[in-house]
This record gives structure tokens, C-alpha cells and sequence, in this order.
């Protein structure tokens, strides 16, 4: 009798035992990714050093470094082939959060509608996880183009047909499709000479390399403030702050004319979603930080951070607007 009554005991002190490790992982499950990152983690910017969008890069990385308690995150800058060559780098490396890269219309709107051999997926190699900011662009000129106005960059190029050239942040970026549009819209003969990134473009149209640019405001500011650089219109809904007196492309005389440079954060496609919600919670505290939301508003950048769906809502839109923008222009990059 006493035997039974023991192993009926024992039996009861099991089952107990395993009823408490069932209820403890329903009350506090543990995630494999608690501790990320317990490395370093490597953020890619598919530009060159140097322009408002590798300003905006870096100021991520800090947020983000920050928010995961003093972890190292770097950043990277991988141009080349208008964003393709930083894109598959992150595109091909190991799902687990530890390289993630900052996409943008080149890299998940134009590029795909443009480029049918693209080396990656731009819908199926990466897992969304949230807009970070957006950076206005520019119509300019260098000092020594005779022009002043919008109205009379276009009458130049016209008389002079195959004298202008311009420069953009690379073939198939924002500021590409802005001038391509721009020549649709206007008639003007302008052709395209593509650099690696904002911060050369801007440097060649100030060298006179070329004669005018569409690329982002922020790093064309200086050279407008000390002369060799000639703003004629901004090509944002509003006017920037940065340089108020500038008219945008509507009030210069370009009904519908908008481009604008949007910035977000990918992950390889198979990123844990706890990883992502992560990074994104990391994303949001760093834009709430007042001096860095001065800092970039000071260089004329809006922090916009969203979560994953607003951001593929927000593609799919764009991917909507401009499909048959460069259908009708006919633009490919192979």
C-alpha cells in the first residue's frame, strides 16, 4: 500500500512539475533574439560618402546605438551600379539582423521597373521594417550658367540643344528620374551624366563638370551660400527652410513636377520578426532624440519614421506613380 501511495506521489509531483514549466513558457515565453545584438551590427548605405543621405545613415546608426545599450552599429557605404552593388550585399547575407540596409526609390522602386536583370529581389529578398526619413531635391545650376530662372534653363538648353549636361546621385536614383522627368515636362535637351552618389554630383556641377543637377538640397546649400552654386526651384510640395527664398517647381513654373528622396531600413528576407520589431522600436527612440531631429532639420531632412506596412503602402504608391512615368519615358538600365 505504501508503495503504491509513493508512486502515486511521485506521479502527482511530475505531472505538477511539468504543469509549472507549461504555465512559466505561457506567461514569459523566451525568444532566441532576447540578446540582440550581442555583435556587431553593420548598417549599408548603396551611396558614396559625403551627401545628406549618408548624413541621415550615420544619424541612424548613433540612434540605434543608443538604443541597444552602447552596442556596436556601423556604417558602410557600398555604391555602384545605381545602388545594386551595396543592395546585394545585404540581399545575400545571413537573415539574423546583423546587416541591414538603407533602401530608398532607387533601390525598391525605380531599379526593379527599370532593370529587369537586377541580381535581387526587391520584394521577396528583404523584410521591410520602417521609413526613417525623407530628403527634398533641387533644380540648380553652377555659377557660370547663364541662367536665373527655371523659364530660362529651359530656353537655354533649347537654343543650345546638346550643351547642358546634368548630374545625378547614379543612374536609376531620385534625382535620375527627376531630371528625366523635368526634360519630359519641359522639352528640354539635358543629358544625363550619372556619379556615385549625391556628394560628387554636387562637386562636379560646382568643378563645372557639368552645368546643372537635381540631386538632394542638403549638400548643395554651402555652394549656393558662397556663390557657385545658383538654385532655381525646389522640387518638394513646399518651400525648404533651408533656403526659403527659393521658389518650388510649381510656383517656377512646373505644374506636378515633385521628387523627393525617402530613406528606409530593410533586413534579408527570413529576419526573425522580433529582431525587426527590435530595430524598429530602436528606430522610433532615435528620432524622438530633439537634437538629432534639430541637427538634420538644420541640413533640411524629415525624419519620418513608420512601421513596415506604412512604408510597403508607401511603395506600392510610388511603384504606381512613377510606372508609367518611365514607361512612357522608355528608361532602361541593364
Amino acid at each position: 500500500m505504501n508503495q503504491k501511495k509513493q508512486k502515486f506521489n511521485f506521479a502527482n509531483k511530475i505531472r505538477t512539475f511539468i504543469g509549472l514549466l507549461c504555465c512559466a513558457a505561457m506567461v514569459q515565453p523566451v525568444s532566441a533574439w532576447a540578446d540582440y545584438p550581442e555583435k556587431v551590427v553593420r548598417l549599408v548605405h548603396p551611396y558614396a560618402g559625403g551627401g545628406a543621405g549618408d548624413m541621415l545613415t550615420r544619424e541612424l546608426a548613433e540612434g540605434l546605438k543608443t538604443a541597444f545599450n552602447g552596442a556596436a552599429v556601423i556604417t558602410e557605404n557600398k555604391p555602384g551600379a545605381g545602388t545594386i552593388v551595396g543592395t546585394v550585399t545585404v540581399a545575400t547575407a545571413p537573415p539574423d539582423g546583423y546587416n541591414l540596409l538603407m533602401i530608398g526609390p532607387a533601390t525598391h522602386v525605380i531599379m526593379p521597373l527599370i532593370n529587369p536583370k537586377i541580381p535581387y529581389n526587391a520584394r521577396k529578398d528583404f523584410e521591410i521594417i520602417g521609413m526613417w526619413g525623407v530628403i527634398g531635391s533641387m533644380i540648380s545650376v553652377n555659377a557660370a550658367t547663364p541662367v536665373h530662372s527655371v523659364r530660362e534653363l529651359v530656353d537655354y538648353a533649347k537654343k543650345n540643344p546638346g550643351k547642358l549636361n546634368y548630374s545625378s546621385a547614379g543612374a536609376g536614383t531620385g534625382p535620375h528620374l527627376g531630371g528625366e522627368m523635368f526634360k519630359d515636362l519641359t522639352g528640354a535637351p539635358i543629358t544625363h551624366i550619372p556619379y556615385k552618389g549625391a556628394s560628387p554630383a554636387v562637386l562636379a556641377l560646382v568643378s563645372g563638370e557639368v552645368e546643372v543637377s537635381f540631386v538632394n538640397t542638403p549638400p548643395q546649400v554651402p555652394f549656393v551660400k558662397s556663390g557657385k552654386i545658383r538654385p532655381l526651384a525646389v522640387t518638394t510640395s513646399q518651400r525648404s527652410p533651408l533656403l526659403p527664398d527659393v521658389p518650388t517647381a510649381a510656383e517656377a513654373g512646373i505644374p506636378g513636377f515633385l521628387s523627393e528622396s525617402w530613406y528606409g531600413v530593410a533586413a534579408p528576407a527570413g529576419t526573425p520578426a522580433d529582431v525587426r520589431a527590435k530595430i524598429l522600436r530602436g528606430m522610433r527612440a532615435a528620432a524622438t532624440d530633439p537634437a538629432r531631429r534639430a541637427r538634420l532639420g538644420a541640413a533640411g531632412i524629415e525624419l519620418r519614421v513608420t512601421d513596415a506596412k506604412e512604408l510597403i503602402d508607401y511603395i506600392d504608391a510610388e511603384e504606381k506613380r512613377l510606372k508609367p512615368v518611365l514607361t512612357r519615358l522608355d528608361i532602361k538600365m541593364e
